[in-house]
């Protein structure tokens, strides 16, 4: 998942099909006379469908799918023919996709988290009834039917918000890309300039007896990120789908306390339910500590989140970390 190759916002101009109407139609046979009324039902307007695919990780495919547009019903026919359904529209869609209205009304519908799981996104419209169903002992030749039901219209917005059991939370430059890469078969950008992750990317951790979890690393936020700063709050949503929050400052920092509190109140502005998820800090680039400046710094550290001290590129403590996040996860 690299470069411009993730697209995790699209906006859709969807319309559902419209139903078939009904038929007026009477029994005309050389042996069978006043027959009576055989109009058939009309067919059902074709759905939009949302379909889950764990094989897919963006939204790319559909970046320039502005308009989807399901078939019409057909008509009924006579001798009680019900007029054929059109066709649905399936769009495939990574897990962790958030549909939800925009015009005429803001309203999200659902969320797809598991694969091969099937949503309705806006529903076909039902066909009319044939004059077939209209009769009666004191109407027995009705002339008229059913019009198709209108199909649904609306703008729609799919948000993807990856699914990770481990968001890597930081400013730029803490070293979110070098401790991914090291731990996991992801290749993300990495330089000594600030947001040089400017999309998400995943990597699946291996751990002891063959088992594993996802990480994913989040571009850097900033102070006043909640606000539109620096990349502003774009990707903050992929942190709401994570199990833990790693969060990584620097050895380096001025003040490690007061970076974890930015960060901790950037997410908090976000949405405060990030608050209520579990928590771990790493302090991260310690290959130029010595063990006795690792125990001076620990006395000023936070007092409510377990730390790990790290260093990615000594390979330094990163055991220790799989360790304590797998023991999270399996809290």
């Amino acid at each position: 998942m690299a470069g411009s190759n993730f697209i995790d916002h699209v906006r859709l101009y969807c319309k559902s099909g419209n139903g078939g109407a009904g038929s007026v139609h009477f029994r005309r046979e050389k042996h069978v006379p006043k027959g009576g009324p055989d109009g058939g039902n009309g067919g059902r307007g074709g759905h939009i469908i949302l379909r889950g695919n764990k094989q897919m990780w963006t939204l790319l495919h559909l970046r320039y799918q502005k308009h989807v547009f399901a078939e019409h019903g057909q008509p009924g026919g006579g001798q009680r023919s019900t007029g054929a359904d059109g066709a649905d529209i399936i769009l495939d869609v990574p897990l962790g996709t958030v549909a939800k209205t925009v015009e005429p009304e803001e309203k999200v519908l659902f969320e797809i988290t598991e694969d091969g799981e099937e949503r309705i996104l806006l529903q076909g419209g039902r066909g009319g009834l044939g004059n077939e169903n209209f009769k009666t002992a004191t109407n027995q030749t009705p002339r008229f039917a059913q019009p198709g039901e209108a199909g649904e219209e609306a703008l729609c917005v799919l948000e993807l918000k990856l699914l990770a059991d481990v968001g890597l939370v930081g400013f730029p430059n803490a070293g979110k890309s070098t401790l991914l890469s090291v731990l996991s078969a992801a290749k993300p950008e990495i330089a000594d300039y600030p947001f040089t992750t400017l999309v998400p990317n995943l990597g699946v951790v291996s751990y002891r007896d063959h088992k594993s979890f996802v990480m994913a690393d989040i571009p850097g936020i900033i102070e006043g990120a909640a606000e539109g700063k620096g990349l502003g709050i774009r990707f903050l949503r992929h942190i709401e789908r994570n199990s833990i929050l790693l969060f990584l400052v620097p050895a380096d920092a001025t003040d490690i306390q007061k970076e974890y509190d930015i960060l901790l109140g950037e997410l908090k502005k976000y949405n405060p339910e990030l608050l209520d998820k579990e928590r771990i800090l790493a302090v991260s680039k310690c290959d130029m500590l010595d063990e006795q400046m690792m125990n001076e710094m620990e006395e000023l550290l936070p007092k409510d989140i377990e730390s790990v001290f790290i260093s990615s590129v000594a390979q330094q403590g990163l055991q220790q970390l799989k360790d304590l996040i797998w023991k999270r996860l399996n809290a």
